[in-house]
Formats: C-alpha cells, sequence, structure tokens
C-alpha cells in the first residue's frame, strides 16, 4: 500500500481490494492481531505467559497490551473498506466462535487462577469480536463500554494475586488451593476478588453485565444469531469456574496451608486501588449511566 495511516492504508486497499496479494497480506495482519489479542487458534502463549509472568507484568499484558491492538483491530476494521465484509467476516466469526468455545472449555480444568484468568481472556476477546462483526449502530459503543469493564474487573482479579503473592519470595501465590478458605482470614479482599469474579462471569449489579448486555445487544440488532449461541454457551461454562473460584474461597480443610495477604494490605497504595476498582465495578453495574457518556464522548466512537 506504500503507506501507514489508516486512512492511506484504506484507500489504497480499496483501489486494489481484489488483488490476490492485497487479501493475502490482510490475512497476515488478521492472524498477526489474532496473535496480540491471543485468539484461537492463536492463544497458545497466553496461559504460559501469565503463569509465568510476575502478576503485575501479566496484568499489563491482559489490559494495556490486548486493549490497544484491539482499537488497532477497530481502526483497520472500520476505516478499510476491503477488510470489512467478504471472507473476513467469515474468518472473524469462526475465530470468534472457536476463542469463546476453547477459553471457556479450557479454563474449566485449571488449578492456577493466573492459568484460569488467561483463558478466561481469550473467551473475553471472542464476545468482543461479536460487536466487531456486528460493526453498525450499538456495536462501537459496546466495544468501548466493554473494553473499560474488562480492563477493571482484570486489573481487580490480578490485583489480588499481587497482594496475595507480595509479602513471600519465589512463585506468585496463583495456585487455587492457596485460595482455600481466604475469606475466614481476608473478609474484604475475599470480597474484592467474589466481585470481580461475578463481574468477568457477567452477573447483574456488576460492571461486566454491562459490557456483555451491549455486546449481546449489538449481536441482536445485526441478528448474528450464530455469534450469540456461542457467547450464550460460553458465558454458562464460564459461569461453573468463576463460580469455582468463588467457592474455594469459604472452603476450610484442617491443616490446609495457609497464604496470606498482610494484614495491612488495605492501607497500602496497592490495596487502596484494589478497593476502589471493586466499588467502582459495583457502582458502573448499579448506574452505568457515567460509563455510558464517557464512551460516546471517547475519541472510540467518533470513528
Amino acid at each position: 500500500s506504500g503507506s501507514l495511516s489508516f486512512s492511506g492504508l484504506g484507500a489504497s486497499l480499496a483501489a486494489q481490494g481484489s488483488s490476490l496479494l492485497v487479501q493475502a497480506g490482510i490475512g497476515m495482519m488478521l492472524i498477526g492481531l489474532g496473535f496480540k489479542l491471543s485468539l484461537a487458534p492463536f492463544h497458545l502463549w497466553t496461559p504460559d505467559v501469565y503463569e509465568g509472568a510476575p502478576a503485575p507484568v501479566a496484568t499489563f499484558l491482559a489490559t494495556v497490551s490486548k486493549v490497544a491492538v484491539f482499537a488497532v483491530l477497530l481502526r483497520l476494521y472500520q476505516l478499510s473498506p476491503a477488510t470489512s465484509g467478504g471472507w473476513l467476516n467469515d474468518a472473524l466469526s469462526l475465530i470468534a466462535i472457536a476463542s469463546i468455545l476453547i477459553g471457556n472449555l479450557l479454563a474449566l480444568n485449571q488449578s492456577n487462577l493466573k492459568r484460569l484468568l488467561g483463558y478466561s481472556s481469550i473467551a473475553h476477546f471472542g464476545y468482543l469480536l461479536v460487536a466487531l462483526i456486528a460493526s453498525k449502530g450499538l456495536a462501537v459503543e459496546a466495544i468501548g463500554v466493554y473494553l473499560v469493564t474488562y480492563v477493571l474487573t482484570t486489573l481487580g482479579a490480578f490485583g489480588v494475586i499481587t497482594l496475595m503473592s507480595s509479602p513471600f519470595q519465589g512463585r506468585d501465590a496463583d495456585a487455587l488451593y492457596e485460595y482455600r478458605g481466604l475469606f475466614w482470614r481476608r473478609p474484604y479482599l475475599t470480597a474484592v476478588l467474589t466481585v470481580m469474579m461475578l463481574s468477568l462471569a457477567g452477573i447483574p449489579l456488576t460492571a461486566g453485565f454491562i459490557g456483555k448486555f451491549y455486546v449481546i445487544a449489538s449481536g441482536v440488532e445485526s441478528q448474528l444469531w450464530w455469534l450469540l449461541g456461542a457467547l450464550i454457551i460460553g458465558s454458562a461454562v464460564g459461569l461453573f469456574y468463576y463460580l469455582r473460584v468463588m467457592v474455594t474461597l469459604y472452603l476450610v480443610e484442617p491443616g490446609m496451608r495457609r497464604h496470606d495477604a498482610p494484614i495491612n494490605w488495605g492501607q497500602r497504595a496497592g490495596g487502596m486501588m484494589l478497593l476502589a476498582i471493586a466499588v467502582l465495578a459495583f457502582f458502573l453495574g448499579v448506574y452505568p449511566q457515567p460509563l455510558l457518556e464517557l464512551v460516546q464522548q471517547a475519541g472510540l466512537v467518533a470513528l
């Protein structure tokens, strides 16, 4: 195309969109962006990297990196006529369905919280592809709302792992058994993680519900029934492993190994931010109007 700007790229691709070389180039871009977003079948690196990286680094990869790349994919899809419609729509639909089902099904048997969140993120960006493919009406607004709620809840979930790991040397406290009975030792920290899990599951009165509602509304508006079917099935499967994490927080076994956050975790900067995120996730689930107004005024919607 001879250009790196989205508008120049779009004009060049529109002029020679039927060329086999251009179609191959668009396919290669889709693979590259799919890898960055860990969409199936380019997702294999995600759980290993999330587990191996320190929790703050994994948080950065799960939020900032993915949101930036999805914004690139959205702009490319909307500003370049050659990249929307036709075979690319079918390819994105297959990738979305595969990401939703594979991400949720592989998360079912995870006993490591960071790996579970890694597979969960694969499914969440599969949900986002539904709004991208709809690409009209509520779609862009749905993407903005969902990205905000996803970032909020992911920060909260990884924030709890960071606080649980901070007093210790070596590996992070990310094994699920290390959270058994946490409610009886750190009830407020347990409440934060519970709100994050409910929000990731899309339960009403949490921010995650608002994001998922908008994605479903955009899919209904564009009559993407197969994608909506996959989204509903995936959400039902996801509910199981999110509830499994929550149940673990309240289980007590005699002689179990105890792993705790610092006693004064709520008085530290990270702890105060975590509490603020939990309150915000609940507040936006009850009263989402400020978030909707923010998204409508953002540059993403202006596209």
